[in-house]
């Protein structure tokens, strides 16, 4: 997941980050998270089994931040997932 902070208002960003935290659903798990350089976006490292958990912690922030949401999979569970079409 990206979360891109161009062209936003960063520094109330950082302030709602500071007052309420990341404001994600409990079973939400963020594994890392990394700015860059710039503060212009963060790239997050994140779990979830359902992706309407994605969707709610998108809501608390769509006023402020564009998000990318980008699925993926392990090798071994797309192999096991394609093993029928290899």
């Amino acid at each position: 997941m990206t979360e891109d902070f161009r062209g936003c208002d960063r520094k109330e960003i950082y302030r709602r980050f500071r007052d309420q935290g990341r404001l994600k659903p409990d079973a939400l798990l963020v594994h890392h998270s990394w700015i860059a350089a710039d503060m212009s976006r963060c790239f997050l490292l994140v779990e979830a089994d359902d992706f309407t958990l994605l969707q709610q912690w998108v809501v608390e922030w769509a006023d402020l931040v564009e998000f990318e949401i980008v699925p993926v999979a392990t090798n071994k569970d797309m192999v096991a997932a394609l093993s029928g079409h290899l």
